[in-house]
């Protein structure tokens, strides 16, 4: 289906002299030109334009990140680094501000044990994004360890998190495998909402909403034996 620049505008909520711009820095392709002044826009430009607002609101992505993302939208999420790294900086959760240490300067900084530290890297309940990039997050994981064992408890839970995060994290691999082989032209920026709000929004309603569901039933329970 062919539209005018204006039913575009209608449709994406984006000024005509935004689409514009987004035209001649190359992150939407060229309008069909019908007559010196007459064009016609495709679906095509309007998923484009969708996957762009998205990326930006939600992601915080630059034009330089997304058109580099849209020069390869034609190869799978897994063979094209530069399209997923939006997502991979976001599931790593560091702000830009964060203070990074070595492995040997992270030590000396919160005064861990050297052994005490493999293990729990060992353990997977230290991830670093790096293999020599600690930051304040591995700090509190590892303060959090300790109050477990000041007050004599295993740190088992921990243990069974990264079991089941493990579990969890395959099972989304398997979603982004299965978006991809159905990715097209006219389905592009739909098929990445899916998968950003189901590991970013949905996620976290599902997981919480389990753990209230699951106290608060425990509290019913807890009462009614009173």
């Amino acid at each position: 289906m062919e539209y005018k620049i204006s039913e575009v505008v209608k449709r994406t909520q984006i000024p005509k002299s935004t689409i514009l711009y987004y035209i001649r820095e190359g992150l939407l392709p060229e309008a069909k030109k019908l007559k010196s002044n007459v064009h016609r826009y495709s679906n095509e430009h309007i998923e484009l334009l969708e996957y762009i607002k998205y990326m930006k609101q939600e992601m915080g992505s630059s034009n330089e990140q997304i058109k580099t993302i849209l020069q390869n939208k034609n190869q799978s999420l897994s063979s094209s680094f530069s399209r997923i790294a939006p997502l991979m900086q976001t599931l790593g959760n560091i702000s830009k501000d964060t203070k990074h240490y070595t492995k040997k300067a992270f030590i000396k900084e919160y005064k861990i044990d050297t052994l005490f530290l493999d293990e729990l890297l060992n353990e997977d309940i230290l991830m670093p994004l790096g293999d020599d990039d600690f930051t304040q997050k591995e700090a509190f994981v590892v303060n959090l360890v300790k109050k477990f064992q000041e007050i004599g408890v295993d740190y088992t839970i921990l243990k069974k998190y990264v079991h089941h995060a493990k579990i969890l994290a395959e099972l989304e691999y398997k979603m982004q495998k299965e978006l991809c082989a159905m990715r097209d032209d006219q389905n592009f920026s739909t098929l990445w909402k899916i998968m950003f709000e189901t590991l970013f929004n949905a996620k976290e309603y599902i997981f919480n909403r389990a753990t209230h569901k699951v106290m608060h039933s425990a509290l019913k329970e807890e009462i009614l034996k009173k």
